[in-house]
């Protein structure tokens, strides 16, 4: 054999190597390609998850801030009908923001607060004894704390 000869054979060898050494690169490639695509859909899905549980947290905290925000100007304005009651001294608009706050407790639920709510604004129109509209104040404020409580539990 000649030198041309053996030229062409270690050339065909070195191309033939190439050839299969590069199909299993590519296949090789591929896999760890598709191995990379696959860690990012689990690392973005992942990250909108997180995403997810912080936008809803944030959610219902802004809720529970609202809720309670609500309870306390309803208490506010029911203090103020009881100060009338009780000193025959009010102002002229007492009735109106207390019936605005209770439309409030009634809209932010839940129906033992908006029940007791009313139970106290009943209570109120009805010039009941200073003992009774004692009771049914402590009644909302008792409901009102535990729906206060039971939603910081939760979170």
């Amino acid at each position: 054999m000649s030198d041309w000869g053996i030229a062409l054979i270690a050339a065909g060898s070195a191309i033939a190597g190439s050839v299969v050494t590069g199909w299993y690169a590519r296949g090789a490639g591929i896999r760890q390609a598709e191995a990379a695509r696959h860690a990012g859909d689990r690392q973005a899905e992942a990250l909108l998850e997180s995403v997810r549980m912080t936008l809803s947290a944030e959610s219902g905290h802004r809720e529970f801030a609202r809720r309670r925000q609500v309870y306390a100007e309803f208490l506010g304005a029911a203090e103020a009908r009881i100060l009338t009651e009780r000193t025959g001294r009010g102002q002229a608009d007492d009735d109106v923001l207390l019936q605005r706050a209770l439309g409030g407790v009634l809209l932010e639920g839940p129906p033992d607060a908006a029940a007791a709510a009313q139970h106290l604004v009943d209570c109120l129109r009805r010039h009941e004894r200073p003992d009774e509209l004692k009771s049914a104040k402590h009644a909302f404020v008792t409901v009102a704390q535990e729906c206060c409580r039971s939603r910081s539990r939760s979170r």
